[in-house]
């Protein structure tokens, strides 16, 4: 089943409040990010699709995530084109997003 990305941004949205306001779904999301999202949505995720949820530590403002390591296999203007990986940085209580990437 396909997903657009408005479903995407939607399940994101959706996964990030109640991850806020839900300790339940929050631990499954710790634990199992697929099935937790699987079940919130109501639809499936795709095969071979993998989720990492990482938790903000309180202590920091922000949490940054770094794109995959490519080395030097392409150069500057090369990278200025790829759309790979995503950055979710989270200032307080704004979180930018998505990071559902599938």
């Amino acid at each position: 089943m396909n997903w657009t990305n408005e479903e995407k941004l939607e399940l994101y949205a959706k996964a990030q409040m109640m991850s806020a306001t839900d300790e339940g779904f929050r631990a499954e999301m710790l634990a199992d990010p697929i099935a937790a999202l699987e079940k919130v949505s109501g639809k499936k995720i795709p095969a071979g699709v993998k989720i990492k949820v990482v938790e903000q530590d309180p202590d920091y403002t922000s949490t940054v995530v770094l794109p995959a390591f490519v080395g030097d296999e392409l150069e500057n203007e090369a990278l200025d084109n790829v759309a790979g990986g995503s950055l979710i940085v989270t200032i307080s209580h704004f979180v930018g997003g998505p990071s559902f990437v599938f």
